[in-house]
Formats: structure tokens, sequence, C-alpha cells
């Protein structure tokens, strides 16, 4: 007689009281069952799957875990407002950093929760979130929201006079990632069994357009900072394209003026726990070394003497913090200051109005205007994959299109024409092995 699985004694074995059961299924798969702690502190049992009785059993065994340490399991049957609350508050905020969890813990509570939050996880549907979707497209927040209602004097929405202030799609498609976050997790503890949000399209959103700095409008801004006492500051962004915070979290020690390079390792932000602290960057490509153009380095210099200076005249009142930049104290600088700063300096040149990110943008369109390989400007950007530059950073204009366009037409000339003798005294046009 032979021994199926299901009759192996090793499957039937006795487990200790609140260990949960293990068994095989008729389909060869393994489950496992037991009782763990659910939201609302009450205990539910739940069942995980697995190709093997280890697999079922590990499974099992790590929800008990995190059940006796106090931390409920959600299930399948409970709201998605629930489910969303303990992965903010238990998974979410242990893999995002401070900042984005804050941004998705206020998505889910000014759009998701109520919106979806009494639908139960388990038979939530694409169409459910397509239908929300689409009205939250086209619902004033002001009336929705009841912005204008906290006002002493309302004017729009509460007075009768709807503003239609709708969520952006840049927005929504936010909005519709987070979702997406949420449920994939749920798939992966197995609480559903796909992330429906997945079969939802909202569309790609338009990037935002926006004119780069000229070669000329950047001499222009340089000439304006000339003096200012953040002029190395605004030299640095304009020339290695940093960002904001990269900029602000620059301390002596990375550094190196005598070899003419700098160590980007660390970003300045403003968080709600610790305030103004620094963070590693951005993304793992994002800590980089890069070359220190030979005016950056000069006013790097200037700028040490000027620190020194302050720090005597500061005296006991001089706070150490090591930035490179600093207010005339030593503290760290504030973003909103070093914004009201350049906001200033485009007004003293007469220049649009940009944002400060827009001078990232501008250096990398006058690098690649100057025939910098991609490849460079990706490096000293910081990019984790060079389509990033290529799309978002490489604003190609007119000049460069036109440059490309005649080399084109000189390509796909008749070389009967190429060969003949020049009318009128005129340069003869190259030939098509100029093309790259």
């Amino acid at each position: 007689m032979t021994t199926t699985p299901r009759d192996n004694p090793t499957s039937r074995r006795a487990r200790a009281n609140g260990d949960g059961t293990v068994y095989q299924r008729k389909d060869h798969r393994w489950e496992a069952a037991g009782y763990v702690l659910a939201p609302g502190n009450i205990r539910k049992r739940v069942r995980v799957y697995g190709s093997s009785r280890t697999e079922a059993l590990a499974k099992l065994t790590e929800k008990i875990a995190a059940s006796n340490r106090g931390l409920p399991v959600p299930t399948a049957q409970g709201s998605l407002s629930a489910y969303l609350t303990y992965w903010l508050e238990n998974v979410a905020i242990h893999q995002l950093r401070e900042n984005t969890h804050t941004r998705y813990t206020a998505v889910a509570r000014l759009y998701l929760i109520p919106g979806l939050g009494r639908k139960k996880l388990a038979k939530l549907t694409a169409k459910d979130i397509r239908t929300w979707l689409n009205q939250l497209r086209t619902t004033c927040q002001c009336c929705t929201r009841g912005l204008d209602s906290a006002r002493d004097q309302p004017v729009c929405c509460a007075a009768g006079k709807c503003c239609s202030r709708r969520l952006s799609p840049l927005t929504l498609a936010y909005v519709h990632s987070v979702l997406k976050s949420a449920l994939e997790h749920a798939v992966r503890e197995e609480e559903i069994p796909r992330n429906v949000a997945r079969n939802v399209r909202t569309g790609t959103p338009r990037p935002r357009r926006f004119e780069p700095l000229t070669a000329e409008e950047a001499r222009e801004f340089l000439a304006a900072a000339n003096g200012h006492r953040l002029q190395p500051l605004f030299e640095l962004a304009l020339h290695t394209g940093l960002r904001k915070g990269e900029l602000l979290g620059l301390r002596w020690e990375d550094l190196d003026l005598t070899g003419g390079t700098a160590s980007i390792r660390h970003t300045l932000q403003r968080t709600n726990t610790a305030g103004l602290t620094a963070l590693p960057t951005k993304t793992q490509n994002s800590e980089r070394r890069i070359a220190l153009p030979t005016p950056c380095l000069r006013s790097l210099e200037q700028h040490r003497n000027r620190q020194r200076q302050e720090r005597e005249a500061a005296g006991a009142g001089w706070k150490d913090s090591g930035y490179v930049f600093t207010r005339p104290n030593g503290a760290p600088i504030k973003e909103a200051t070093l914004t009201r700063h350049f906001n200033t300096l485009l007004r003293q040149a007469r220049l649009r109005r940009i944002r400060f990110h827009d001078l990232r943008h501008s250096a990398a369109t006058l690098l690649l205007e100057q025939g910098v390989e991609l490849v460079v400007i990706k490096e000293l950007l910081g990019h984790a994959h060079i389509g990033v530059t290529a799309t978002v950073d490489a604003h190609v204009r007119l000049r460069l299109q036109r440059d490309a366009i005649d080399l084109l037409g000189n390509a796909l000339r008749d070389p009967a024409e190429i060969t003949g003798e020049p009318e009128d005294g005129d340069v003869q046009p190259p030939c098509a092995a100029l093309i790259r």
C-alpha cells in the first residue's frame, strides 16, 4: 500500500496549542490556519498557503509572531480604511522616507479613506476604483473638503460660487500610485489574490512645460549674483545641476578644494519630527562624486574666508553646523529662505520667473548644447537611468534641432551635387560622414 502525502505521519503530527494547523489540500497545496490579532482588538482565524508544508508553516508562524507582538494582522474581510491604516502604521513607515510617508498619509486621509474606505478589501474591484477616480477628477475640492467655509468671509463655494478647484492629472496619478502600493503589499501578504488597482489606467500626465535659461540669461543671472553672500551656491547650482537639498546639505568635509571635487552624500530637508536634518540622498545613484569648475573653486575659497570672519564676529553665538552654506550665525539655511533670495536675484536681473529646480534643468540643457554626452550629464546629475536625463532634463532647443536637420539634409543630398563645384564662392557643405 502506497502512502500519500496526506497520510504521512509527519503532516499529521500534533502541534502545540495556539500554533494552528497545517495540512495538505486536495489540489496538493499546503494550507496553514491559526488565530491572530485583527483590527479592533479581536482574534480571527487566518489561512495561508504554500507549495510545501514548510512554506505554509513559515507564513503562519510569521503572522502569529507579529500578532504576539501586538501588531494587528489585517484580513481581507476588513475595510480598505482599516487596511490602509495598518499598512501606513506598520509597513510603509519602515520602508519610506519620512517626508514620503507624510505625503502618503495625507493622500489616504484626504482622498482614499473618504472615497473608498468603506469598501471591503476583498470585494474592491477595478470598476470601483475607476468610478471613484472619474468622480474625483471632476469634483471641486473646495466644495468637497469645505476649504472655503473655514474662512471668515466665504468668497467661492461656501458663498454659492463654485471655484471648480479640481485635482491636477499629476495629483490624480499620485493618488492612484499610493493605492497601488498599498494593494500590492496586500497581495504579497496573500490577503487578496490580485492588485485590482493595476487594471485601472489613469493616463500619463503631461510634464510641466518650462523654458530653461539660455546661455545669455544664465550669464545675466550670474552677474546679478556677483557679490551676493550666497554667490557660490548659485554658481554651483548652475554649473553642476545640484538639487536644492544637496546644495544646502554640503559640508566642508565633503569638499576637496585642492583636488577640485565634491562628494554628494546628504540632502538637507525639513521633517515633522526633527525639523531641518541631513538625510541620505534621494537614490543610491544620487550619492556621487563630481568635479568642480575653477570659478566655483575660487568662490568657495572666498566663501570659506568670509564664514571664518562671521564665526569670529558671532563669538559664543556661533552654531557650528559644519555646513558650507549657512546663515550668518552658522545655522542651516531653510529652503524657503533660499527661494526668497533666488527670486530676488531674478527680479534684479530682470529675468522671467522660474523655479530654483529649473537651474538644474538649465545646467543639463546648456551642457547638452555644448555637445556633452548624455551619459556624462547623467553621472553629474545623479540620475538612476539615462532615460530620465533624456526626457526630463535634455530640453533640446530649436537651434539643436535645426543643426540635426541640416546634417540629415546634407546626408540625403545627391552625391553629384556634393562633388560639384561650389557656386558663387560658397563653402562646400559637409558630407554624410559628419553624422554620428
